[in-house]
């Protein structure tokens, strides 16, 4: 009320017709206020106070509206380099886990190692991981010499490091299957190379789907992506597809290993389709090792009836396709 009656009595004054009128007015209303006592005094101040501050508060909406504009883009910077943290974090966590289970795995290997037969020292030098073909040779002859004696023992030694060198796509599964050829007779040894490769390149598989994705963003993205278009097109008849690209030389095996739990490609899919895609190449390369004491490099294992024989095999794995697609076009 007091509020109230000071404003009307402000408008009475600032109505006034002359500036004596409004000085003797205003004279009248302190004393008036005077009388009132304190309290009155002070609700007018506390009233000419309020409306300073409004009037600083209108001319300050600008500048405000400026800072929020500068603050916006404050906070996103903020929140972009937050993000590139987080992602980075992510992936030094995924090599570590992958460092991690590359050590256990190498345990493993050793254990495997250690239960071996006792070797003559001149032997041990080449009790390795095959490079070239000289390599492949002299591990031939040795696991050879004691085959027959520690059967388990050498099949076991050989199973353990197939799979160990296609989990982790460690080149060298080539001369393996070389060697199989040379140590066990073709019906045997064809399917062992199957099975290590398809439960190797499995391995690989999961070991992706658990911390490969963000190596794989940030390592091949592109190469990636582009698979994964070739992947949609072939949805439907994907098992062909991963045969067709085992049986080729098109895309390397590491690189379907790594992406294909990326691109959603699935386990059993995966597992099938390497199980068999990899026979035609493995039949090459075990047929070469009945002959490895004549071998001086891997190339010669590719005669022109091999190659032939690759070519028909990929043929027969995308006829399918090929013949469903023409009927379906026929309902059509």
């Amino acid at each position: 009320m007091r509020v109230s009656h000071l404003q009307d009595d402000k408008e009475k004054v600032d109505s006034g017709n002359s500036i004596e009128e409004r000085v003797s007015d205003y004279t009248s209303l302190k004393d008036r206020n005077i009388s009132h006592g304190t309290s009155d005094h002070t609700d007018f101040t506390q009233l000419r106070k309020k409306q300073s501050m409004n009037n600083e508060t209108d001319s300050g909406a600008g500048a405000g509206a400026d800072s929020d504009g500068a603050g916006a883009s404050t906070s996103k910077s903020q929140t972009s380099v937050t993000g590139r943290s987080i992602e980075a974090g992510s992936t030094r966590r995924s090599l570590a886990i992958l460092a991690l289970v590359f050590l256990a795995a190498l345990g493993a290997l050793l254990l495997v190692y250690s239960s071996f037969p006792k070797l003559e020292e001149s032997e041990k030098q080449y009790v390795k991981v095959p490079r070239d073909i000289e390599d492949a040779k002299n591990l031939g002859r040795l696991l050879s010499r004691y085959k027959d004696k520690y059967c388990v023992e050498v099949f076991m030694g050989y199973f353990v490091i197939f799979i160990f060198l296609q989990t982790f796509a460690i080149p060298g599964s080539i001369f393996l299957s070389i060697i199989s050829g040379f140590l066990y007779p073709f019906y045997v040894a064809l399917p062992i190379v199957c099975i290590c490769s398809a439960i190797g390149a499995t391995n690989c598989y999961f070991l992706s789907f658990m911390v490969g994705r963000k190596i794989v963003e940030k390592y091949i993205p592109q190469r990636a992506a582009e698979w994964k278009r070739h992947v949609d097109k072939h949805r439907e008849h994907l098992f062909n597809y991963i045969l067709f690209l085992r049986i080729t030389p098109f895309l390397p095996n590491w690189f379907i290993n790594i992406t294909s739990p990326v691109i959603d490609v699935p386990a059993s899919t995966f597992f099938l389709g390497t199980l068999f895609g990899v026979a035609p190449p493995s039949f090459v390369f075990v047929q070469a090792g009945t002959t490895l004491h004549k071998l001086t490099s891997t190339s010669e294992a590719w005669s022109l009836a091999n190659v032939g024989l690759l070519a028909v095999f990929a043929v027969v794995a995308i006829l399918p396709v090929a013949f469903k697609g023409k009927l379906r076009s026929k309902l059509e």
